[in-house]
C-alpha cells in the first residue's frame, strides 16, 4: 500500500514484477554473460544484452539464446570469442553479427547457450534493392534507435547490469503495446519486414499495435514487396507457429499486407451466399486453424497449420450461384491444392513441405465424399492409401473443418469420423494398411507372365493393387489366378 492507504498504480506494480522477473532471469545467465562481458571489457570494448533477450527476461521467458550488442567491430568480436566459445560461426558477419555456442556448467547441470554478438549498427533498404545496407555505429543509443519496436530497444550493460531504456520500452511492455523508437514510417522504410514482425509479435506475445503503427503499416503495405521471399516466408512461419496466429493474420489482412504476401487469404472474405446469411470463408479458415492447433499433440505443426489456413483458398475461384439459390464450390479442393503449390513455391518453401500441404488441401473433403453411410472396407483402404504418411494430419484437418454452430450436426460429424478412425484401426490390425501393396511384386509378375520389364508390368501391378484395395489381402494362389485371368484378357485385346 502507498501512504494514505491508497493502492499502488497497477502499471507500476506490473513494472516492479517485470523487474523482479528480469533479475531472476539475468542471474541464471550471468555466469556466461558476465564472463563474456569481462573479456570484451579487458579488450577495451563494451557489451550489453539487448533486444528480444531483455524483453524476454522482463517477461520471465528468457531462454538460452542470447543477443548482445557491442562497439567492437566484427573482426574484434571474432578475436575475443574464438578462444572462449566451443564453436563459432560467421554466417551473419556481413551484417555485423558473429554467432557462437558456449556450454556452461557440467554433468546434469550443463547448459548450451547460443549467442549472437552484433556490432552497433544501422541498416536501411534502398528502394530498388532487396538487401539491407549496413553501417556501424559508435554508441548503444544509435543502435537502439534503429531497433524495430520500443520493447526490443532496451539493453542491459554488462557486467555492471545497467538498464538502458531511452525509448520507454519498459512502459510499453507493461502496457503490452507495440510502438517504434522513432516514427513508424522511418522504421518501416528502413526495413519493411518490421511490418510483418508487428503482426508476429501480436500473435506471439498478445500485444496491441499502437494506432500510429497500424496506420503506417496500412499506408506502406506495398513496401513489403521489396523484401525477399525467403525473409517474408520465415516471418510468416514464426507468426503461424505462435500461440495465437489469428491475431497476427487478421492484422496482416486489415492493413493490406496480406494482399502482397498471401493474397489468397483476404480473398476468402466473401459470403457463402448472395443473401449474406452465413459466415465468410475467411473467418471459417481462421477458426479451422485454431481448432487444428488445439488438436496438436507434439508441439506446433507447420504442415498442419498451413493446410488448415489454406484448405479453402480454391473457393473464390470455384464459387457458383445455383438456380435454387444455393452456392456451390465444386472441386475447390483440387483448385485449392494447385493454388497452394503456386503460392508456397513463390514464398520459396521446401518442395517436400509444398507437396505435403497441397496434398492435405486436396484431400480435406475426401471424408465427406463418402456421405454419411457405412464405409466399406474398400473405401477405408483407399482413404488410408491416399493419405499415406499424412493420415494423422488428415484426421486432425478433417475434424477441424467443422465450424457449424449446429450442435446436432457437429456431433453427427464427429461420431462419423470416430467411426471411420475405429474402422481404420481394426483394418490396420488385420491388414497392415500403412503399407498397402499388391499381393505379388513386380519380379513375381514378370516371372509368372514370362515378360520383360515394361509398361505391361506396371499395368499388371496396378490391376492387382485395385483388387487389393477392393477385396483386401488375397491368398497367393488366388492372386496368381487373378493375374493370369487379367493377362489372358490383355492378350486377346
Amino acid at each position: 500500500m502507498t501512504p494514505g492507504g491508497s493502492s499502488p498504480d497497477p502499471q507500476h506494480r506490473q513494472l516492479s514484477e517485470a523487474q523482479r522477473r528480469a533479475v531472476s532471469e539475468l542471474l541464471r545467465v550471468s555466469p556466461v554473460a558476465d564472463d563474456l562481458a569481462r573479456r570484451f571489457e579487458a579488450a577495451g570494448f563494451t557489451l550489453a544484452l539487448v533486444g528480444g533477450s531483455v524483453r524476454d527476461a522482463l517477461l520471465g521467458r528468457l531462454g538460452n539464446d542470447l543477443d548482445f550488442t557491442t562497439d567492437a567491430r566484427p573482426e574484434d568480436v571474432l578475436r575475443i570469442v574464438r578462444p572462449w566459445a566451443d564453436a563459432v560461426w560467421e554466417v551473419g558477419i556481413a551484417f555485423g553479427t558473429v554467432g557462437c555456442r558456449k556450454t556452461a556448467g557440467g554433468g546434469a547441470d550443463a547448459q548450451d547457450f547460443l549467442i549472437e554478438v552484433t556490432t552497433y549498427r544501422s541498416e536501411s533498404y534502398d528502394r530498388t534493392s532487396r538487401k539491407p545496407e549496413v553501417s556501424y555505429g559508435d554508441t548503444i543509443e544509435e543502435d537502439l534507435v534503429r531497433r524495430d519496436f520500443t520493447v526490443n530497444a532496451m539493453a542491459v550493460a554488462l557486467p555492471a547490469k545497467q538498464f538502458i531504456d531511452p525509448h520507454g520500452g519498459l512502459e510499453d511492455l507493461a502496457a503490452r503495446v507495440l510502438r517504434t523508437p522513432g516514427t513508424p514510417e522511418q522504421s518501416f522504410d528502413d526495413d519493411p519486414l518490421r511490418m510483418m514482425r508487428a503482426a508476429r509479435f501480436a500473435a506471439q506475445l498478445g500485444f496491441e499495435v499502437a494506432p500510429e503503427v497500424q496506420t503506417a503499416m496500412t499506408d506502406m503495405a506495398e513496401r513489403i514487396e521489396i523484401v525477399s521471399a525467403e525473409r517474408v516466408r520465415d516471418e510468416l512461419n514464426k507468426l503461424l507457429l505462435s500461440a495465437h496466429p489469428r491475431a497476427g493474420l487478421k492484422l496482416l489482412v486489415e492493413t493490406g499486407l496480406a494482399a502482397h504476401v498471401l493474397p489468397e487469404l483476404p480473398k476468402l472474405r466473401l459470403e457463402r451466399d448472395e443473401h449474406h446469411r452465413h459466415k465468410d470463408v475467411y473467418e471459417h479458415s481462421l477458426t479451422v486453424l485454431e481448432q487444428a492447433i488445439a488438436l496438436e499433440q507434439q508441439g506446433p505443426d507447420l504442415t498442419l497449420r498451413l493446410a488448415a489456413l489454406l484448405h479453402d483458398i480454391g473457393k473464390p475461384r470455384t464459387r457458383r450461384f445455383e438456380k435454387d439459390g444455393r452456392v456451390s464450390f465444386h472441386h475447390h479442393e483440387v483448385v485449392g491444392a494447385k493454388m497452394t503449390k503456386a503460392r508456397m513455391a513463390k514464398l520459396k518453401y521446401p518442395n517436400d513441405l509444398i507437396k505435403d500441404v497441397s496434398r492435405l488441401v486436396e484431400l480435406h473433403l475426401r471424408f465427406h465424399g463418402y456421405g454419411t453411410g457405412e464405409w466399406t472396407d474398400s473405401a477405408v483402404r483407399r482413404y488410408v492409401r491416399d493419405a499415406g504418411p499424412l493420415l494423422d494430419r488428415l484426421h486432425k484437418l478433417t475434424r477441424s473443418d467443422c465450424t457449424t454452430r449446429n450442435k446436432r450436426k457437429a456431433g453427427a460429424l464427429q461420431r462419423a469420423y470416430d467411426g471411420l478412425e475405429d474402422r481404420i484401426e481394426v483394418l490396420q490390425e488385420q491388414e497392415e494398411l500403412d503399407a498397402i501393396r499388391p499381393d505379388l511384386d513386380g519380379n513375381e509378375i514378370m516371372k509368372l507372365l514370362g515378360i520383360a520389364p515394361g509398361p505391361a508390368v506396371g499395368q499388371a501391378y496396378k490391376h492387382l493393387l485395385e483388387l487389393r484395395l477392393e477385396h483386401g489381402p488375397m491368398e497367393h494362389e488366388a492372386a496368381v489366378a487373378a493375374l493370369r485371368e487379367w493377362w489372358a484378357v490383355q492378350e486377346q485385346s
